[in-house]
């Protein structure tokens, strides 16, 4: 069963979004960010279940919240059996933050 893990960006995407819906209410982002971390859990059974990136290895996870959600980028080292979450972006972002 493969480990998940957060890479510093990750970490700090998650952040970003949080002080983001914060702003407006603090109960939401609190949703917001459970929601996110519980949509990992299926990658511990079904690492490939996201959405392959174009021209990359890495997969795109849809994470659903309200009346859109969220897109976990990550990868899958099938050697080391371990999922690490690159990047998360708001389904209404263009692209991952830098």
């Amino acid at each position: 069963m493969p480990r998940v893990k957060l890479s510093p960006r990750a970490q700090s995407d998650i952040k970003r979004l949080y002080d983001f819906l914060a702003a407006k209410d603090t109960a939401v982002a609190g949703s917001a960010v459970d929601a996110i971390v519980s949509s990992f859990v299926p990658l511990t059974r079904i690492p490939k279940i996201g959405r392959k990136k174009d021209g990359t290895d890495l997969r795109e996870l849809v994470i659903d919240f309200g009346s859109s959600g969220y897109i976990a980028l990550y990868d899958f080292d099938e050697e080391v059996d371990e999922v690490v979450i690159t990047a998360l972006r708001h389904q209404k972002e263009n692209d991952y933050a830098a």
